[in-house]
């Protein structure tokens, strides 16, 4: 119950339960209202007024309130955008890794996209919390668009066409003729013949 929020913030906040206005989603919500029916849930923003303050600060921290709201959404709808790319990059790197040639144009592409919400992000106004968020994804963006550079750079690179092969004969040919006391057998019949005497 929105009373009963009331009553927890009491001694947090000096606001007596009937000095507070709470509010979710730009509308208030009061005292005997069940605030999950509301749609209230873990980490839902709600915004407390004092109710004694002049209605201009009132109207000015709603309107802050929803404008930080704005900015959350804002942030979150990029962020759902980020992780569907983050999918691409990392198929990209899965087949650059296995040897895969992979055409430049799939990493430009990817990176273009990246930097479009590098340009949304760029565009959002955020204080606070959101400002904080919008910071972090504009962070990964731009640790994606370093991983694809590096592997555009490394898919570039000329695969080897020849590899280099050992002979392990003549690797076993020289380690046996530099032990004199130890002498490979000859043939196939001296095995024979040694297991015929122990027999």
């Amino acid at each position: 119950m929105a009373g009963d929020v009331k009553k927890l913030l009491a001694n947090k906040t000096g606001l007596l339960p009937e000095e507070q206005q709470l509010f979710f989603r730009g509308e208030e919500k009061y005292n005997e209202e069940t605030l999950y029916v509301e749609g209230v849930l873990d980490k839902s923003n709600i915004l407390l007024l004092d109710n004694t303050a002049s209605e201009e600060s009132k109207i000015e921290e709603i309107r802050k309130h929803n404008d930080m709201l704005k900015a959350f959404e804002a942030v979150a709808e990029v962020r759902a955008e980020v992780d569907e790319l983050a999918e691409r990059v990392f198929v990209l790197k899965v087949a650059a890794d296995g040897g895969t040639r992979v055409s430049d144009k799939e990493f430009s592409t990817c990176t273009e996209l990246l930097m479009r919400q590098l340009l949304k992000l760029d565009g959002i106004q955020a204080e606070g919390e959101a400002k904080l968020q919008r910071k972090a994804e504009v962070h990964r963006v731009q640790n994606f668009v370093d991983s694809l550079d590096a592997l555009k750079e490394r898919n570039s690179k000329p695969v080897p066409t020849t590899v280099k092969t050992v002979s392990v004969g003549t690797q076993w040919e020289h380690f046996d003729s530099g032990m004199g006391s130890l002498n490979a057998p000859t043939s196939s019949a001296n095995f024979t013949q040694d297991w015929e005497r122990h027999d």
